[in-house]
This record gives structure tokens, sequence and C-alpha cells, in this order.
């Protein structure tokens, strides 16, 4: 089988398309026939050897995919050759065929791609932990969203909608803005690009006080760190809840007396760790995704398709903060 494989600390440019000996499935396992998987910022770290898992190289990066079971690993129940799964596999997923634990997989629906199914697990089941078990986002309340054209960051905005809060998607381009209102944003404002100077910091305060308005935002979403952690806390209710989801932008310092003034609490979203640890819980969420997705409230946007000999530069664009939305990678 063919996979694309990390064999030293690098950017994209160090991947190389390798021949491997097909896998075979363990107890507990299966082996699946990889269809698409999808491209999220976990991608760019673990190549680069900056996220929190460290597989033995070579590896291949992909955290989720979509495909079909080609064969079952001793004691496996409730599946069988031929059916069509997604799952989060956290690295693995750029390659032909790949083993998985059964527990880990989820049923595709008939009438989903296997390009969607790819591209819903990571950010929707991420989002949904977030707003629902760390942000406790009530209907009425007031979420902002920062780099809500990304692809946890949509997921976000859908899903706030979805509970009926009122969502201000902040972004870095009107092309974004736009991709973030037609998602179901009530609002939604550019920031310029950090780094920001101690005036520069003031201004996107504001901007994020202007936006939320006087009350301030009861929940704060922030996959993006940085400079724009800080400015975003200052615009949070009394007792809000800011979310911390990712660090492209780098890992932000707090002051803590902004906390105190607000009384408001600071979460951290380890949405794997998360499933892990409980995962009837994070099953019971999947399955209110799908019935969100069936009922049109939410709906993966795929912005781009790659190759698999292409997948480097599906990384790359991540990389640069380029896309709107998700990437897939097709693997025929």
């Amino acid at each position: 089988m063919k996979a694309l494989l990390s064999h030293e600390t690098g950017g994209p440019e160090t991947l190389r398309l390798s021949e491997l000996p097909d896998p075979q499935p363990g107890p507990g396992e299966l082996l699946v026939r990889v269809r698409a998987a999808a491209i999220n910022f976990p991608d760019v770290l673990i190549i680069e050897d900056k996220y929190q898992l460290k597989p033995p190289r070579p590896f291949a990066p992909g955290g989720e995919l979509s495909g079909e079971v080609e064969a079952l690993g001793e004691g496996v129940e409730g599946w069988s050759v031929g059916d069509r799964i997604i799952a989060v596999t956290g690295f693995g997923a750029l390659a032909e065929k790949v083993v998985i634990p059964a527990r880990s997989a989820f049923r595709l629906p008939e009438e989903r791609s296997f390009e969607e199914g790819a591209a819903l697990l990571l950010t929707y089941a991420t989002s949904i932990h977030a707003v629902v078990d760390r942000g406790k986002l009530q209907a009425g309340q007031t979420m902002l969203v920062l780099g809500a054209a990304g692809g946890v960051g949509l997921a976000a905005v859908e899903l706030g909608k979805a509970f009926e809060a009122r969502v201000i998607a902040a972004v870095s381009s009107e092309e974004k803005a736009k991709a973030a209102l037609d998602a179901g944003a009530d609002e939604a404002i550019v920031y310029s690009q950090g780094p920001f100077d101690r005036e520069g910091q003031k201004a996107l305060a504001q901007l994020f006080k202007d936006a939320v308005g006087p009350a301030g935002a009861d929940v704060i979403y922030d996959p993006v760190g940085g400079d724009y952690t800080e400015a975003a806390l200052r615009s949070i209710a009394w007792e809000g809840r800011f979310l911390v989801v990712g660090f492209p932008a780098g890992i932000a310092r707090l002051p803590l007396n902004l906390t105190l003034l607000k009384s408001c609490d600071v979460c951290g979203v380890f949405w794997g760790a998360f499933a892990a640890r409980d995962p009837k819980a994070n099953a019971a969420h999947v399955e209110s995704l799908f019935k969100l997705w069936r009922q049109g409230m939410i709906s993966p946007k795929i912005s781009d398709t790659y190759t698999l000999e292409r997948a480097g530069d599906a990384i790359r664009a991540i990389a640069e903060r380029r896309v709107i939305g998700k990437l897939v990678v097709r693997i025929d």
C-alpha cells in the first residue's frame, strides 16, 4: 500500500510517498480501506514534533478518516466487511489502509459521501464538547468565536446557532467573514494580523467589546491564541467562560487579574482526552451531531480536495492559515 510518511522532523516538504506492507488487524481492531482523510492543524504540529502526540517514525500524518472495513480482528463484534466508517486516528490516515481500534469507529450514514464523513468528527466533536461541556452555552447567550472561518471555528458557529445563541464571528479577512455569515453567524468582525503592540492590543480589545456589546460575551471560543487571547478575554461577561482550543498564533500569557475582575473561568478544551476518558459521553455527542447533520443545522464546509501525492500542500495551506473550513485528501 501507499502512505505519505514523515521520516524526519520538519515541514510538509519532508513528507515522502512510500510503499509499505499492508497492515493486519489485531484483536479488537479493524483494517480500514481509507477513502478520504481530512487535514487539521495538528497535522502541521505532529510532523514538526510540536504536538502532544509523538508517534515513532516513520509515520503517516492524518488525524481523521472515512473508509470501508476490509478485515476484522479477533473478537470484533458489530462490524462487517464493507461497512462504511469514520474515525479519528490521531495520525496514520494519509495511507491507503490503516488499522484502528474498533471502538473508535462510527458508522458513516449512507447518504453522506466519504469526503463529508472525513471532515466531520474532529472539528465538530471538539466544538460540541467545548460549547456544551466546557462552555455550558445556553440559548440567548452571546458567544464570540475567534478564527471563525477555520474548521473548528465554523463548527462552533453552526453549533452556537443550533443551540440558539447569539454568535459573533471574528476573522482575518472579508472573505472569511462571508463564510462565517453564511454559516449562520449573527455578525462578523475583521481583525488585523498580529503581532500587536500595546496600542494595537487596546484597539483589538475594543473591537471585540464593541461587537459583543456592553454585557460582554458569555462564552469565548479561542482556537487562535497569541495576542488575540488577552484582547478577547477583556470582552468577556461576568462569570463568562473562556474556551482554550488551540494556539496557531502562539501560546498566550494571561494577566490573571482579568479573571478576578470578571469572575470568569478559563477552560481548557482537550477533546481527544475527553473522548478517551468518557467514550459514552463522546458517543452521545456524536449521535447529537448526526441528528443535527440530518436536520441540516450543521454541514462540514470542504473548501478544497487533494490527492494523496499532494497532501503535503494541504498541510502547508493549513500552516499558513489560508484555509476556509476543511481540506480533504481523496485516497483512491
